[in-house]
């Protein structure tokens, strides 16, 4: 491994850690850490570096994702049976699934849009930093009790805090916060891992989406 590459992988490590940890910014904040809001987007929040010529980026490091509960998120709440309480391992299996899932989609996506995610850096490479926030599921399933059924108004919540930053120099460009919630449709209805696992599907294919529209923006490969 270079010893460049050996810098990107430790700052890979340090700023998942820091995203994963902070604090998002104030609701209707102008400004976070030097980022200014933009106006009018499809996400909740995008900070972006004030005057900075953006490059046209071709491909793409995407970081492990990290992945953090909601403080008050209790798994075992209601007094679940024990057959279908959540221990450690459970816990580590959920986080591990959702961060392989935004993996996954993320570089599908970014394949489709004809970006490459490598793992060196670069003059045309992105580094992207992707944590999940505020993981709220409102009805964890260990799909021990096949038969046993929960019935929901609404899955849960997550929130994406994406950096974005040029891998060679490492100045950060921009930073992406957008929160997604689960079926919401007013009446009960069944939860289980299938039903949590689609809609978490849904929001991080909003998530990848999202990312390859802000590249596409700034340059379209093969134009």
């Amino acid at each position: 491994m270079s010893l460049k590459h050996r810098a990107l992988s430790l700052t890979v490590g340090l700023m998942a850690l820091v995203v994963a940890g902070c604090a998002t910014p104030q609701r209707g904040a102008a400004e976070w850490d030097g980022l200014v809001r933009q106006p009018n987007t499809r996400l909740d929040a995008v900070f972006l570096k004030p005057d900075a010529e953006i490059p046209s980026y071709t491909s793409v490091i995407l970081a492990p994702a990290s992945v953090q509960f909601a403080r008050n998120w209790d798994p075992n709440r209601g007094g679940r049976s024990l057959s279908r309480r959540l221990d450690a391992a459970d816990i580590t299996a959920i986080k591990d699934s959702l961060a392989t899932m935004l993996g996954d989609t993320f570089r599908e996506e970014l394949a489709a849009g004809g970006y490459q995610v490598v793992t060196e850096p670069g003059p045309d490479t992105l580094l992207v930093i992707p944590a999940i926030v505020d993981l709220y599921i409102t009805a964890p399933d260990t799909n021990v009790a096949a038969r046993s059924r929960t019935y929901t108004a609404n899955s849960g919540r997550m929130t994406l805090v994406l950096e974005l930053r040029d891998s060679v120099t490492g100045e950060t460009l921009a930073r992406v916060v957008d929160s997604q919630s689960g079926r919401n449709i007013g009446i009960m209805t069944i939860t289980n891992r299938a039903t949590n696992t689609a809609d978490a599907q849904r929001a991080i294919r909003t998530w990848a989406r999202a990312l390859r529209s802000g590249l596409d923006s700034l340059h379209k490969p093969g134009n």
